[in-house]
């Protein structure tokens, strides 16, 4: 699926321009070191070290001889390698040193992301900046990372109309065929006989080419404990019979970003051969409008013997993944994580650029909270607060889609809704949910407008963490 040009140059250093991260308090000293033009030019631009400060110094034949980058006064993080790589014009370059604290690799990962380019549909070939493989670090790990995280991006940035189900599908088996996993799908009206009502019930009124299905990608020793990671793929999503307003609709292409997610961090887990028991599951439908569309005020059976009210067909999210779920406590997972672009009072509690999590477990918390400071993935724990559980609560079912007005807290019962059906007993480890906004709606330099990974990369550090 992604095309993007590798970001890790294996080059020789020598042949790169020299990027220097200089702190506040050591600029004086390194400027005072240099020729007479350089000191000349940083004056003259004000390069003072701030924070996020990129300096691009020519020499005598007006290329650029050098980049100075502000790293500010206290402790450096590692979006700033992200924003410089979009600030620097095309070229190769290279870290003339790495900062106090920063790990190499990840440096290398920011500076990739930095460098993403969704051009499907534009003039492609454009060159970037490429930055050279710092001492130490494995540029063939770090590119394959950052292919993943761009193998979301694209499938977010994708239109619709050429990221369907089938297209779902295909990737998820590009990525089993490529680290010899199994694959299998169920679609359609075997979604009934396979028990997984609730998922047809959300997809049944698309075309036939757009069906819904249930896509489960096994890899690794079964000996080993059980990973299982869980992804929301609404491929479009009009709200159904409860249909969204056409802004609110403009960009439901992207609600398929939890799927997106779950394949791209399983493909990293398989890519470092961590010693688990990898089971992805991406329930993935289209929210479409037509005569057996379900309805509000229908009932709905899940895998888990439970039923549903729909109280709202535009809280379809929760639905697929009540089915998705349930199917994850059926393997003993050992630790299940899900994503999903779910609810707007998360980006309402959080705004886009913070994901939200949910757990039961503290010491999982914990975990993903550590991992998240040490990969600049930023991450922040929401409550399941019980007394919120009731919103839920149905008169004519065991449950219901769209909790009380009363609750307020949106993105909580949503997490109420899906820990219901979420793995738990003696036998299963812990389980959190991510709610992925999967967008970047504001552009700067390394993060352009358009489609985000999140959470994943924290994900990885904790799952690596835990496990290896």
């Amino acid at each position: 699926m992604s095309d993007v040009t590798h970001p890790i140059l294996a080059a020789i250093e020598g042949q790169a321009t020299p990027v220097h991260p200089l702190a506040e308090s050591e600029v004086e000293a390194f400027l005072a070191q240099k020729r007479a033009p350089v000191r000349t030019y940083a004056a003259a631009n004000k390069f003072s070290g701030k924070t996020g400060q990129v300096l691009t110094v020519p020499g005598a034949s007006g290329a650029v001889e050098r980049v100075l980058l502000g790293t500010g006064s206290g402790r450096v993080d590692l979006s700033l390698f992200r924003t410089l790589a979009g600030k620097l014009p095309a070229g190769d370059y290279a870290m003339a040193k790495i900062p106090k604290g920063i790990d190499p690799s990840e440096a290398a990962l920011a500076f990739a992301l930095g460098t993403y380019r969704f051009d499907r549909y534009k003039k492609k070939g454009e060159p970037i900046a490429r930055l050279v493989a710092p001492k130490g670090v494995d540029a063939a790990a770090v590119t394959a990372f950052a292919h993943a995280c761009a193998l979301a991006r694209d499938m977010v940035n994708t239109p619709a109309n050429d990221m369907g189900p089938l297209q779902i599908e295909t990737i998820a088996g590009e990525i089993a065929q490529k680290y010899g996993a199994t694959l299998s799908v169920v679609r359609g009206d075997d979604l009934l006989k396979e028990n997984y009502p609730a998922v047809h019930a959300v997809g049944r009124a698309a075309v036939d080419a757009r069906a819904p299905r249930m896509i489960e990608v096994s890899w690794g020793d079964p000996s080993h404990p059980v990973l299982v990671l869980v992804g929301k793929g609404v491929v479009f999503d009009t709200g159904g019979l409860d249909i969204k307003p056409s802004a609110g609709m403009r960009l439901m292409k992207k609600d398929m970003g939890g799927a997106a997610h779950a394949l791209a961090l399983g493909r990293m887990v398989m890519e470092a051969k961590l010693p688990v028991r990898l089971v992805i599951l991406t329930p993935v439908v289209e929210n479409a409008i037509a005569g057996d569309a379900m309805r509000p005020g229908d009932v709905l059976q899940t895998r888990a013997g439970l039923t549903v009210e729909v109280g709202n067909t535009d809280a379809e999210g929760r639905l697929i993944l009540a089915d998705a779920l349930t199917r994850a406590g059926e393997l003993k997972p050992a630790l299940t994580l899900d994503f999903a672009t779910l609810t707007g009072a998360a980006r309402m509690a959080m705004g886009p650029f913070v994901i939200p999590f949910w757990t039961s477990d503290d010491k999982l918390a914990g975990q993903i909270e550590t991992a998240s400071r040490q990969v600049s993935d930023a991450l922040w724990r929401m409550p399941l607060t019980e007394a919120y559980r009731e919103a839920l609560d149905s008169d004519i079912a065991d449950l219901k889609n769209d909790p009380d007005g009363w609750a307020q807290a949106g993105a909580t019962t949503a997490a109420l809704f899906l820990q219901r059906f979420a793995p738990n007993g003696e036998e299963v480890g812990p389980w959190a949910h991510f709610d992925v906004f999967a967008w970047n709606p504001k552009g700067r330099p390394g993060f352009p407008v358009g489609a985000e990974v999140q959470a994943i990369r924290a994900a990885f550090a904790m799952i690596k963490s835990r496990f290896a």
